[in-house]
């Protein structure tokens, strides 16, 4: 089969490898979309503490059941499905607290074992879904991404009624603004450098849009979702928040990277800071939610391109007037 293989120095290539061996519990998938996340940036340099070596990446994708293993009983080859990409073990102390994403033996797909930007992929039984008849294959690559939105919001207080101020207008950024509206918020503002960007964000649903600075600290936000992974954003947010405000972080920064904080902010007012890795046991109820959402795909999936076009596929994904660049099996975009 052929698979976009990095090396974790900045080189990609579409290599021959052997088919995915089949386990008794095993799904053997044939990906139809592969969405590019900002993971997979970082993976395609090494910038990635958890990837190993050459690696096939791809961790956001639908498509259709090949073959199944002996012990497989919910699906069939011809069956469309998608894939929650982590493995969790179900037994260590975090997964019995109902948080399998900080699993002490978490295995993600396309991270730590081969993903799916190939023509086949093997994963568990269990991490694999039915995709919906309503959702077309570019809606289906698009529920990882849309889980982890899904499990930062629940992870907060009630939205209804009130403001949201959302940093960055990427994929993620642009999916929290369509979930606060959904959720009932009465305001949804976005902070975004890319003129582009603003305008989806806009088409998204949000109310205002503004460049970095451009906003006035007034400190009556109640929600902020922190989606750029920018260190200055951050900062920033906890300055917009009003008494009892909450801040979201799922953007990812640097390990390095630091803030200066005020501990006397957050005693006199009462602020409460959340963070948010990955979806946790998210991915379920996102799919639910893909049918209030109708027109997601449409707006969100921007450029789409085959595995011989990973190059540009993946330079497009880096760029300012990219929303959600998706890879497709072949050039016809099925």
């Amino acid at each position: 089969m052929r698979a976009l293989v990095f090396d974790g120095q900045g080189g990609m290539s579409l290599q021959s490898r052997a088919e995915p061996a089949l386990g008794d519990d095993s799904v053997l998938v044939a990906p139809s979309r592969v969405g590019i996340c900002g993971t997979d940036l970082h993976l395609l340099t090494g910038d990635y503490s958890l990837g190993r070596f050459p690696r096939i990446a791809g961790h956001e994708f639908a498509g259709r059941v090949v073959a199944v293993g002996s012990a497989v009983s919910r699906f069939a080859p011809g069956d469309r499905v998608c894939v929650d990409p982590n493995i969790s073990c179900g037994q260590c102390a975090m997964c019995c607290a109902g948080a399998p994403d900080l699993c002490s033996h978490l295995v993600p797909v396309g991270v730590t074992i081969d993903g799916a930007f190939a023509e086949r992929v093997a994963v568990p039984e269990k991490i694999v879904h039915r995709l919906p008849a309503h959702l077309d294959m570019a809606s289906g690559a698009l529920i990882e991404p849309l889980a982890c939105v899904v499990h930062a919001l629940e992870r907060a207080p009630d939205l209804r009624g009130g403001s949201v101020l959302i940093y960055g207008a990427g994929s993620i950024g642009l999916m929290a603004t369509a979930l606060a509206r959904h959720h009932g918020a009465a305001r949804v503002e976005v902070v975004e450098p890319s003129a582009t960007r603003r305008d989806a964000a806009l088409d998204l649903g949000a109310d205002g849009v503004f460049a970095p600075g451009a906003r006035r600290i007034a400190r009556d936000i109640g929600f902020v979702i922190e989606a750029s992974g920018h260190p200055l954003a951050v900062a920033d947010a906890l300055e917009q928040l009003a008494p009892r405000g909450v801040l979201i972080q799922m953007g990812v920064c640097s390990p390095e990277a630091t803030i200066a904080l005020h501990p006397f902010d957050l005693f006199d007012r009462e602020l409460t800071i959340i963070g948010s890795q990955s979806l946790s046991g998210a991915y379920e109820r996102a799919i639910g939610i893909t049918a209030a959402l109708p027109d997601l795909a449409k707006k969100i999936v921007s450029h789409v391109y085959n595995l011989e076009e990973a190059p540009e596929a993946f330079a497009m994904a880096r760029s300012e007037t990219a929303r959600k660049v998706q890879s497709c099996r072949d050039a016809a975009g099925i």
